[in-house]
């Protein structure tokens, strides 16, 4: 309860405080008190929402989120212009201050706040603001193909020209408009893919959550198959469980929904991928992240039976996993597929000048194609969206890597 009211205190000071230079910009009361209007629903939604709400007792509902992206919106405007504001107040105490010690009067007195200041940081902070509501109603859904030709060179010889799309972090129990999620499956079709692969997170916490999508995600196809892992998100380990049989009964239930609609989850597993006399050997892992997450990927017995020589692509979750244990283990693990990061669903991108995202400070590994001891991974950017219910600039990704044997010059 002392944190709730500490929030709302914060909450309703910086909504006051950001108030000033609307008041100092325009002189119509009733922008005021739509102001604060908007500021009291967003909070009771947000209170509502996280305490009695529906769904209040389940982690990153859809109703939670939509809350959640409000608030963030909000907040972020109201931080941007207090920047502003409270720059300009230091400056207005210091003149105040040398007004009384050398002026004239020798009265305290604060300059008026400057109208074109308000309005720059108002200007400003209306730039993310904007940039967040996008994210939530239009930037989610702006799903984007990222295509990679990668040259090994051991490579057989007929896999040469190997397609691979690669999806990540469905993230089922977020999905709110079915027809834009019917293009995107649609456009993993339209890739003609020789095999579609899977990297985790089919669900926020519950398998139930796919049930209304499972139809749908049925109908991705290649001419190899498709083939899945679990994502952290997948096991439940997010939300109570009445007893661990429900929470059992949960993860084996989702497992037979991936099966029922023909992907093939590997679990600590692998598989051969043939072409004539080639084959090159497909691993599965499950999750293993670092830190708290959930560390229940066995590299070692999902390659126990792997030749040495094989050309290996390994999925994933977690791009830790990578750089933690795959990169130093025995076998020589050529291509690596993760996703979980989301690329945090926020940053910036420009193709050959810069790509940023907060993310990066967690992850070394966030976003795209990386290569170490000539080893690579792709960290897809992710399919659907968690928490906040958006993206901005780091966009969805449908991921289609070729496969190249690197000719000799």
């Amino acid at each position: 309860m002392l944190r709730w009211i500490i929030f709302i205190l914060v909450y309703v000071g910086l909504s006051i405080y950001a108030l000033q230079a609307l008041k100092t910009a325009v002189r119509q009361p009733w922008w005021y008190y739509g102001y604060m209007a908007i500021a009291a629903v967003v909070l009771i939604n947000f209170i509502y929402q996280f305490t009695a709400g529906e769904e209040a007792g389940r982690v990153l509902s859809r109703p939670k989120s939509y809350a959640f992206g409000l608030l963030l919106t909000v907040l972020t405007f109201k931080i941007i212009t207090i920047l502003f504001l409270f720059s300009e107040d230091i400056f207005r105490v210091l003149a105040g201050g040398y007004q009384k010690l050398f002026g004239a009067t020798k009265a305290f007195s604060l300059p008026e706040r400057r109208r074109f200041l308000s309005l720059m940081a108002m200007g400003i902070a209306a730039v993310p603001f904007g940039a967040l509501l996008y994210g939530m109603f239009k930037g989610k859904y702006n799903f984007r193909v990222l295509r990679y030709d990668m040259e090994f060179d051991d490579l057989p010889e007929a896999f040469h020209g190997y397609q691979i799309t690669q999806i990540s972090d469905i993230h089922s129990g977020s999905f709110d408009d079915r027809e834009k999620i019917t293009y995107a499956v649609n456009l993993v079709n339209e890739q003609q893919s020789d095999v579609i692969l899977f990297t985790g997170d089919m669900v926020n916490n519950q398998a139930k959550e796919m049930l209304p999508w499972k139809a749908l995600f049925g109908t991705l196809e290649a001419k190899d198959g498709k083939f899945s892992v679990l994502g952290n998100h997948d096991y439940g380990d997010y939300i109570p469980w009445e007893t661990e049989a429900l929470k059992r009964q949960n993860l084996e239930q989702l497992k037979s929904i991936q099966r029922e609609m023909g992907f093939d989850l590997l679990l600590n597993e692998h598989r051969y991928l043939q072409k004539g006399e080639d084959r090159i050997a497909l691993v599965g892992v499950e999750n293993w992240g670092r830190g708290g997450f959930k560390k229940a990927g066995d590299l070692k017995k999902a390659a126990a039976q792997i030749a040495p020589t094989d050309f290996k692509v390994l999925m994933s979750h977690d791009p830790s996993h990578w750089e933690d244990v795959v990169l130093h283990d025995e076998q020589h693990y050529h291509l690596t597929l993760s996703g979980h990061t989301h690329g945090m669903q926020f940053g910036i991108e420009i193709p050959g000048w810069i790509k940023w995202s907060p993310v990066k400070w967690r992850y070394k590994y966030w976003a795209g194609i990386y290569e170490e001891l000539g080893q690579y991974i792709n960290v897809n950017r992710g399919f659907g969206f968690l928490g906040y219910p958006g993206r901005v600039g780091i966009w969805p990704e449908i991921t289609v890597i070729t496969l190249k044997k690197r000719q000799l010059t």
